[in-house]
């Protein structure tokens, strides 16, 4: 099996967006600092390698990302595939806990995973997350409130902050 993947240029920001199986895997920044990585970790998770082709799943994730960025969408509804370790899984769940609008800091994230020892590991799996936008990392900010790093940048982390916080 193949990973199909499509590039989505955005006024918000470019992205990959892969799909394997009929699951989204993939929805990350195209040109981010982990890129290889990240790309490496999915093709040795899926035992497969990435084939530019369209398919369902993709069109569907662009089409919800349309919505989300104009401000039509509060949560996505797509079959996702997380490619990780079972930390990083934990953490990627809990992520999906922060609700559209609000904020957490990794200290909250380690706390909800019940390891609040765990900062920096969680700040790292974070980091590692392949379904930004979905998977919502951008909601996590340092414990002082202050925006910390972020794939896409940090300009446009408080840009989709406020999307979410602007709307109603």
């Amino acid at each position: 099996m193949n990973i199909n993947i499509q590039y989505f240029k955005h006024p918000y920001a470019e992205f990959v967006l892969g799909s394997y199986a009929g699951q989204l895997c993939l929805c990350d920044f195209r040109y981010r600092t982990m890129r290889e990585s990240v790309d490496k970790r999915i093709k040795v998770g899926l035992k497969a390698e990435f084939v530019e082709q369209k398919d369902d799943v993709l069109e569907q994730a662009k089409q919800q990302l349309e919505e989300y960025f104009l401000g039509e969408r509060r949560e996505f509804d797509l079959p996702l595939l997380m490619v990780g370790s079972d930390f990083q899984q934990s953490i990627w769940q809990a992520l999906q806990g922060v609700s559209y609008g609000e904020t957490a800091s990794y200290l909250d994230l380690a706390v909800m995973i019940g390891n609040k020892n765990a900062v920096r590991a969680v700040g790292t799996a974070n980091g590692a997350n392949a379904l930004a936008i979905i998977i919502p990392c951008h909601r996590i900010i340092g414990s002082q409130g202050e925006l910390v790093g972020y794939g896409g940048g940090l300009p446009l982390k408080k840009r989709l902050l406020t999307l979410e916080q602007n709307l109603f």
